[in-house]
């Protein structure tokens, strides 16, 4: 990861709601299997690793934010903003790996990474956790799968509400008021025993924003609007394609090699995206850390059923598909929920 669009956080149940399929057979492995020797060697994580790419990215919004203060109120300053916003934007990528404790060898590392990215974004860590916990799971899987749980847009004015980001920020609005506000947590993914974590979780995460509202006040400040909120808001311009090219026209199959796509493009986009593009390689061994992606590619390649060069292609494949969909057709409207 919002009206017909979106999956309503707190009430969607996919296998009692909005879908009436009947729930498969959990996740099985791929119908290819990399041999237990060379997947031993790439599920070593790397602290290194991880510092350099969270190093290399915060660091690239320190810099951009840098170069948007002095540039606003000149022309200069609407590229910037949406350089900063693909760099905020693409945050959600730290969320998800350290999600799977992959970034960094220590719990603590992730969980650091993890929050500090989920505050940025506005996405609950542990919450995503959880959700994401299920999703792959049941990927793909209309009945259990929570980002299948309403369906995607299929017109124009549907796919482009979509693409401006807008139901995330109601999505995430909501999540946080009832989390946090009302203190209820109802849906499926999220275990009883953790329901009081991600209540608290929420709360602090409302707290926080409330003392930079403070601030920011106090001193009679935009930059947070400026520097943070807006560009998030316009990044969302390049995350909603991104995310939509991972499961978008693949199979509902639970074989990894055919439920998923893996999409080349360049190294810029590989380093914020943290390797996500191979999105296969990925779902197909989930304890794989970032850094070990390519090589794991090199040895799945000739066995994944989609893959695309590029995103504007990625994109042109997913316009095709939602163009061809029913108007109930059960799918997810938001990828992963960022």
């Amino acid at each position: 990861m919002t009206s017909s669009i979106h999956i309503d956080l707190d009430t969607a149940v996919p296998d009692q709601a909005t879908n009436t399929a009947e729930p498969r057979t959990a996740r099985k492995p791929a119908t290819f299997r990399v041999g237990a020797k060379d997947l031993k060697a790439l599920a070593v994580r790397s602290d290194a690793a991880a510092v350099r790419r969270a190093a290399g990215h915060l660091g690239a919004i320190a810099l951009g934010g840098f170069a948007l203060w002095h540039a606003l109120g000149t022309v200069w300053a609407v590229p910037l903003m949406l350089l900063q916003g693909y760099f905020i934007a693409f945050l959600f990528t730290a969320v998800h790996e350290t999600a799977h404790q992959t970034a960094f060898k220590t719990r603590t590392g992730n969980y650091l990474l993890g929050h500090l990215a989920g505050f940025a974004i506005f996405l609950p860590y542990e919450y995503y956790r959880a959700y994401h916990w299920v999703h792959h799971r049941h990927t793909q899987d209309p009945a259990l799968d929570p980002e299948l749980a309403s369906p995607l847009p299929h017109t124009w004015m549907g796919i482009a509400w979509l693409w401006t980001g807008m139901p995330i920020w109601i999505g995430r609005a909501r999540l946080l008021f009832v989390h946090g506000v009302l203190g209820k947590v109802n849906v499926p993914w999220v275990p009883e025993d953790k329901r009081a974590l991600i209540v608290r979780e929420a709360r602090c995460y409302l707290a926080g924003y409330a003392v930079v509202i403070a601030i920011s006040l106090a001193a009679g400040s935009l930059a947070a609007l400026w520097l943070w909120v807006v560009p998030l808001a316009v990044g969302q311009l390049f995350l909603r394609p991104y995310l939509l090219a991972e499961h978008t026209g693949c199979a509902h199959s639970p074989d990894m090699l055919e439920n998923t796509r893996t999409t080349y493009t360049n190294r810029v986009v590989h380093f914020f995206a943290w390797n996500m593009p191979f999105h296969v390689e990925h779902h197909a061994y989930p304890a794989v850390p970032f850094h070990a992606l390519p090589r794991l590619n090199a040895l799945l390649a000739v066995h994944i059923t989609h893959t695309v060069d590029g995103y504007p292609a990625a994109t042109v494949d997913v316009l095709r598909h939602l163009r061809s969909l029913p108007a109930s057709s059960p799918s997810t409207p938001e990828r992963k929920l960022p």
